[in-house]
């Protein structure tokens, strides 16, 4: 496990995380485009933390050992999560699957909306972690590369497959094996979050938009194409599209990538480099096709059906929020139980119904079908096999590439 080094980002690093924070996937909501509600200053509070060296240098030999857990005699669990992420009753007074869970195994369960972003949630339990003391949280949801941020400072428990029988037997093969966890001993994914190509097909006369080589070259799409302000998403669909593993790729392949980008910026096919703001101009047919987000499309979808997507033939991306118990958590065997409950095709089923967006558990067709037909056949929420074996996701980064990156891809996007 790496040493903590303090979080001194430099300020490309900032920029692409203000851009996140204020209209990118960090102020993308779960559910209904409320996520970034109530962010203001925490938001900015968090990137304060984590742009400071307050922090000693190193972590604390054992910031990452298990910790005296009291599960068998506290039947309780402690569960942050983002706001909309859980499903609710019609009358909005109760949460039916955690309550079916604490009717099942007696442990009551503490279920907090208190993540509106990953840097400011970040920066809220940083200092804990670093000292080795708990959180005050058994179960945390947070974005791959957070997670995998966690993970290697040793600030996650490792899980104990005995308490997991569901979840390992369940996790769909595109999210089994990330390379910041391989065989997900640290984590299990909450929910998928998918970069597709959407259009509108009144704005494109009927056309079908199906790749990204299209957005950049289409004569007919000239200034009408957005790319997003995300550099993982925008930067991964383009290396997909020039033949190389967004998994594997090197820095000649990422300056390839920016390359590719630069011509179409140049020549004013592309009109902008937005967050999730695309989708108005989507709907009003402004902007023809774009990169965009899965979660997005469904809702748009919703309103207006001249909204299309597509998955590439070259693939497509695919982001992850995954469930971490933290170090030092007092209950993590009932963490571990809530964790596996959520991976029941019956439950899980019946959070996606809600939620709308990628459930990462084999095994839900039918149940989710039982609940709503449509749901059941939209493969933004439940992937083909065809459309899974497309599926990638962008390797992790070095804090030096990860500077590198950000620098070239702000320079390109004008941030």
């Amino acid at each position: 496990m790496e040493s903590y080094e303090p979080e001194c980002l430099s300020s490309a690093q900032l920029a692409a995380m203000r851009r996140s924070l204020t209209s990118g996937r960090g102020a993308l909501t779960r559910r209904s485009l409320l996520r970034a509600s109530g962010m203001g200053a925490l938001a900015l509070g968090g990137m304060a933390t984590l742009g400071a060296c307050g922090i000693p240098p190193a972590k604390r030999a054992d910031a990452g050992a298990p910790s005296d857990d009291r599960s068998a005699e506290e039947k309780e669990v402690t569960f942050s999560n983002w706001t909309e992420y859980m499903d609710v009753s019609e009358d909005e007074k109760g949460r039916p699957t955690l309550e079916a869970f604490t009717k099942r195994t007696g442990i009551r369960v503490k279920y907090t909306e208190d993540i509106n972003d990953n840097v400011e949630f970040f920066g809220k339990i940083k200092p804990q972690l670093a000292a080795g003391q708990n959180t005050g949280r058994d179960l945390i949801c947070v974005t791959d590369w957070l997670a995998a941020r966690i993970i290697r400072l040793g600030w996650a428990q490792k899980l104990d497959p005995s308490n997991l029988p569901h979840a390992f037997a369940n996790v769909s093969a595109q999210f089994r094996t990330p390379d910041w966890d391989p065989g997900r001993a640290y984590s299990y994914p909450w929910t998928g979050i998918p970069t597709v190509i959407a259009y509108n097909v009144k704005a494109t006369g009927g056309r079908k938009v199906d790749s990204v080589t299209q957005l950049l070259d289409d004569p007919k799409l000239k200034g009408r194409v957005s790319f997003l302000s995300e550099m993982r998403d925008t930067i991964g669909m383009t290396l997909l599209d020039q033949g190389k593993d967004p998994g594997k790729f090197t820095d000649t392949d990422f300056d390839g990538a920016i390359g590719r980008l630069q011509k179409a910026v140049d020549k004013k096919q592309i009109r902008r480099f937005t967050g999730n703001d695309y989708t108005a101009d989507l709907s009003k047919g402004d902007i023809a096709a774009c990169v965009g987000w899965a979660g997005d499309i469904i809702q748009l979808q919703a309103d207006n059906p001249d909204i299309r997507f597509t998955i590439p033939a070259a693939g497509y991306i695919t982001s992850s929020d995954n469930l971490l118990v933290p170090a030092q958590a007092r209950h993590k065997t009932n963490a571990e139980k809530l964790i596996d409950y959520y991976y029941e095709p019956p439950v899980a089923a019946q959070l996606a119904a809600y939620i709308n967006y990628v459930c990462p558990v084999d095994g839900v067709r039918d149940e989710l079908a039982r609940i709503d037909e449509s749901m059941a056949s939209n493969t933004l929420i439940l992937p083909d096999r065809e459309m899974a074996a497309k599926s990638r996701s962008f390797r992790s980064l070095s804090t030096k590439e990860e500077t590198a990156y950000e620098e070239k891809f702000a320079k390109l996007i004008g941030a």
